[in-house]
């Protein structure tokens, strides 16, 4: 199959140029090796059935002979034998060339077992599943990048998703492995597959610890029932504990690390400026996976159901969103949180760039909530404003953005400034 172009090459490009090794982590399934693949120029795969117990027993003995190679030298899976990092930070350390190493992982490592943090000489890079754009179902007419660049600028676009495709779409996820599948019913059993795969499988090796698919299947679950919302860890112990067996809380929170080192489970965590009391503002954080499909597959849904609920799946087109702003936003070093106050005034995301720039975000699936949404968001604009006048020490940049992304057709500027984009006609 073609290689179909993903936002990151540039940036893994750029990476090489700049770093002895790069370390590209993110869910299985998402596309790491086919990327850093497409820039290796050879390949060490330590899964390979044929060659791993020679590799682990070489990576025993002396693992600098496996770095042996054309560079830059995919170490694909490097978790298997994570003696592998401390060589090639020796390696990079010796030799003192940028672009010598792309090493993948689909879970994190436990620091105890490398002895060196590898700052300086292996720089890192996250890689999402294939937002709207790179699957090419989003015109890419609207371009975040150029809007932080102009912010007062006009836009027209128009998007070619109906509501239906976005409902497919978040189903079925953005796992490139779906562009080979000739069917809808083909596209939408990956992400079904997924979810068993790591219940039944992952996360009990991702560290060794056994642990039991029904419980792991069940947390999973209760998630998905309260993706996008700022779920206490006690009300998912209590909604696991009336469908199942009880567990503790340490038992818990084990399964929650667990998926978090596989990078499954992504939570938001919240923004919390001085612009209320400390009192005021929510800090729990916002439940959410890597891939909308997960929350789909895991809830035993499909994209019927969704289409005479539109409710909820405003919660996973929510999530679909967060997924798209943080492929768009990888190369400005993007970072996503929420605003959410006990007075109800919220934005759904707040998206930080390096630079210091920022966008108070609100995702609406239709044109009826984009009224209340944009009040919200010059509400939060009004207030940082106000608390900059009273002088206070901790000046707080005003949002250099304001949007609203929706499942609608049409991208404009309101009047008030407050962009309107749909998700079909955004790209980075």
């Amino acid at each position: 199959m073609e290689y179909k172009p993903r936002l990151q090459d540039e940036e893994l490009a750029f990476r090489l140029e700049c770093s002895g090794a790069v370390l590209i982590e993110g869910p299985k399934w998402c596309g790491k090796t086919t990327l850093a693949e497409h820039q290796a120029k050879s390949i060490l795969r330590m899964q390979d059935p044929d060659k791993r117990l020679g590799y682990l027993q070489t990576a025993a003995t002396k693992p600098s002979l496996l770095l042996s190679g054309d560079t830059p030298r995919l170490i694909d899976e490097w978790q298997e034998a994570p003696v592998l990092w401390d060589a090639v930070r020796v390696s990079v350390d010796s030799r003192n060339e940028p672009g010598l190493y792309i090493l993948t992982g689909s879970n994190s490592v436990d620091n105890s077992k490398i002895n060196h943090s590898g700052t300086g000489r292996i720089a890192r890079m996250r890689l999402e599943t294939m937002s709207l754009f790179e699957s090419g179902e989003s015109n890419g007419a609207i371009s975040l990048s150029e809007l932080f660049v102009h912010p007062g600028t006009d836009i027209e676009a128009k998007s070619d998703m109906e509501i239906e495709q976005i409902i497919f779409a978040a189903c079925r996820g953005g796992w490139p492995g779906f562009l080979a599948r000739k069917t809808d019913r083909a596209q939408l059993q990956i992400a079904m597959d997924y979810v068993d795969s790591v219940c039944e499988t992952d996360i009990s090796t991702v560290d060794g610890v056994k642990r039991n698919p029904a419980w792991a299947l069940q947390i999973l679950k209760s998630y998905a029932r309260n993706i996008s919302t700022l779920a206490k860890g006690s009300s998912i112990l209590k909604d696991v504990a009336s469908t199942s067996e009880s567990i503790s809380h340490d038992t818990l929170s084990s399964y929650i690390q667990a998926f978090e080192r596989l990078f499954i489970i992504q939570d938001t965590t919240a923004w919390c400026p001085s612009i209320r009391s400390a009192t005021a503002i929510r800090s729990g954080k916002k439940r959410g996976f890597c891939d909308p499909s997960i929350a789909v597959a895991a809830s035993g849904l499909n994209p019927d159901y969704y289409m005479t609920d539109l409710r909820s799946f405003g919660f996973i087109f929510e999530s679909l969103c967060m997924r798209d702003l943080r492929a768009y936003s990888a190369k400005s070093g993007g970072k996503i949180s929420y605003y959410h106050d006990r007075y109800g005034l919220e934005a759904d995301c707040v998206l930080h760039l390096r630079d210091g720039k920022y966008a108070l975000i609100e995702f609406k699936l239709g044109s009826s909530e984009i009224e209340e949404a944009s009040a919200h968001l010059l509400e939060i604009k009004r207030l940082v404003k106000e608390h900059n006048k009273d002088g206070i020490a901790s000046e707080l940049r005003e949002p250099d953005l304001l949007i609203i992304i929706t499942g609608t057709e049409f991208a404009y500027r309101r009047q008030d400034g407050v962009f309107v984009i749909p998700v079909g006609c955004l790209r980075n």
